[in-house]
């Protein structure tokens, strides 16, 4: 179990992390991912190493969510589970409002979340059902 300090930081984190990806905001995508890095789903994995590459693999996201009119991302922590002192995984449903106000059906994905110094950092996301 994950004590309530560490949820909020984990709050807080996705937050910040939402807010870059629907303004497409790339370096601040980057600088909430550890290095190197790993995405993995049904059809597709890829790694990356450098804040650039990490940076060019998010560069589609935000016209897709404005192709959807999505204007903001919510993340709803659903599972939280301290693997060792600076692991974390995290299982998080994504709510998306679009410009209207209304709620847009959000995808699931796992996240392994390193804490160091400069607090949580995304090593790996696994997209879920």
């Amino acid at each position: 179990m994950t004590a309530p300090a560490d949820t909020d930081e984990l709050t807080d984190f996705f937050s910040r992390y939402g807010a870059a990806l629907t303004t497409g905001d790339v370096a601040a995508i980057a600088g909430c991912h550890a290095l190197p890095g790993l995405v993995v789903s049904d059809s597709y994995s890829f790694t990356f190493s450098t804040p650039a590459a990490v940076a060019l693999s998010f560069l589609g996201a935000a016209p897709a969510y404005r192709e959807n009119r999505i204007v903001a991302a919510h993340a709803q922590l659903y599972e939280v589970h301290r693997l060792s002192g600076a692991l974390t995984m995290v299982a998080v449903e994504w709510e998306y409002l679009d410009d209207e106000g209304h709620a847009v059906p959000g995808e699931r994905y796992r996240y392994l979340i390193r804490n160091g110094a400069d607090g949580p950092l995304i090593t790996t996301v696994i997209a879920t059902r």
